[in-house]
């Protein structure tokens, strides 16, 4: 989707923020000294009094957020790092990536889920076909009014695609923040929890760079629905995300998402018969989960 991006930016007359710079986009959000800050490098550290975790300074609707994050290197089981897009309420709609620590040397998982209307259980897991620790990757949400796709290095591991016309919910009408932290999750994480963490290789230290938010800003003075209006190209103004061919995958992304699917994936909740004896709706109906 990338190269597509250079196809639209000149259609972007409004509400439109990019950045490389944490500062400008971001705020801590809890935990300000397990913050550290190295150069163009953010450092976010747990340890057994705290993790950590910041929020964007806006809200968006629609379009595309990335970040470059490297892992918690060594023995990370037991720890969580998050990146994820959330609306506010009881009623929220959230994308979420969960980074599942594990003991040295075993894969490091990744963990997918999107809640519609306050309901998430839709997991995903998959077992990352890189070393997450050794070197930054780039983790993207994309978002439009057809389709959430999340991203690994551009490779698309998951879409969640508008089925409204079937009568099931899709996540298009609240402003959603952008968000990261890393905390001690070892009552799950890892083997279901059977794994603690290991608090003697504390600090666990997760590690980003490059923070770009291209996506349509909402205020927060404006309704939901003017906010989807005004996030939503028109005759005076196009947006590179409602272009045709952002509604679904090209054929070769649609090709690459097969193959994660069947090379790297461990968990689909699509297929979990005994959590969900019915099938839910959108898996009947989604080509690509």
């Amino acid at each position: 989707m990338s190269k597509m991006l250079g196809l639209f930016v000149g259609f972007l007359l409004v509400g439109f923020a990019a950045s490389s710079k944490f500062d400008e986009l971001f705020q801590p959000g809890w935990a300000m000294d397990h913050f550290i800050h190295e150069g163009e490098l953010l450092k976010l550290k747990l340890d057994n009094y705290s993790g950590a975790g910041f929020g964007s300074k806006s809200k968006y609707m629609f379009g595309k957020v990335a970040i470059q994050l490297k892992l918690v290197e060594g023995d990370s089981a037991g720890t969580v790092t998050a990146f994820y897009m959330s609306s506010d309420g009881p009623y929220h709609n959230e994308f979420d990536f969960e980074f599942l620590g594990n003991t040295t040397g075993e894969p490091y998982s990744v963990q997918t889920n999107v809640y519609v209307n306050g309901v998430g259980n839709r997991e995903q897991r998959l077992n990352l076909w890189f070393d997450p620790t050794k070197d930054f990757h780039t983790y993207s949400i994309f978002w439009n009014q057809r389709q959430v796709v999340f991203l690994v290095d551009e490779t698309p591991i998951r879409v969640h695609t508008n089925l409204e016309h079937k009568g099931i919910p899709y996540p298009k009408d609240q402003a959603m923040g952008v968000y990261s932290s890393i905390w001690n999750a070892d009552d799950w994480a890892t083997q279901g929890g059977r794994v603690k963490t290991d608090w003697s290789h504390a600090p666990f230290i997760a590690t980003y760079k490059d923070f770009q938010i291209d996506a349509c800003e909402c205020h927060v003075s404006v309704t939901s629905t003017d906010n989807a209006k005004n996030c939503s190209s028109s005759e005076d103004k196009k947006y590179w995300w409602d272009e045709p061919m952002m509604s679904e995958l090209t054929l070769h992304q649609s090709h690459q998402l097969m193959w994660v699917r069947a090379n790297h994936m461990v968990y689909d909740y699509c297929s979990d018969t005994a959590r969900f004896p019915v099938t839910p709706a959108e898996c009947v109906h989604h080509r690509h989960h």
